[in-house]
């Protein structure tokens, strides 16, 4: 089995997340392609036998790659299972109203590109203080404040519940070897 791990990254947790999808499908015996969406040449991901989309969201958005990409292969990504992967800090807020948005960020997708993926899964993004400059270090830590995160800028924080996304990663994977 193939599988394709696709990504596209702001300031590289996407990657380490994209990474550790890929490990855990390596781990269930499949043939894995990880690639960068920044990368020239993309894969083809009608060439595999299912596809892992993941993007983080900046601004309300994902990266304009990574929509260009959908647009560019909508028909080949229709044609195998596929999950997508969205990245997002407010996913891991106490605000119930931030979480909601975060829970549709993947739906505008679907309504801007008219890709559909098989599952969807959110995943928590990270705090990256010290790569930070001085105005973006005091307004992340504002927002952070304010929705009951992480405070402490003088390290990163990962807010990726990692357990959950190898589990999801293992079913996933039993499923795309069961043929459902």
């Amino acid at each position: 089995m193939r599988i394709l791990v696709l990504y596209a990254t702001v300031e590289g947790h996407t990657r380490k997340i994209a990474e550790t999808l890929a490990d855990e499908f390596e781990a269930s015996y499949m043939d894995v392609i990880l690639t960068n969406v920044s990368d020239p040449g993309y894969c083809d991901p009608g060439t595999f036998d299912a596809a892992v989309l993941c993007a983080p969201i900046h601004i309300s958005r994902y990266p304009s790659g990574f929509v260009k990409y959908i647009q560019s292969w909508k028909s080949s990504l229709q044609e195998v299972p596929t999950v997508l992967v969205t990245v997002s800090l407010a996913i891991a807020s106490d605000e119930a109203d931030e979480r909601k948005e975060a829970e549709g960020y993947p739906k505008d997708l679907t309504d801007k590109t008219g890709w559909y993926p098989d599952q969807y899964y959110h995943a928590a993004g990270a705090l990256k203080y010290l790569e930070y400059d001085f105005f973006k270090r005091w307004m992340m830590r504002r927002i952070s404040d304010s929705e009951g995160g992480p405070v402490d800028t003088s390290k990163d924080h990962e807010l990726t519940d990692w357990p959950a996304l190898r589990a999801f990663a293992s079913e996933f994977a039993n499923k795309i070897k069961s043929g459902e």
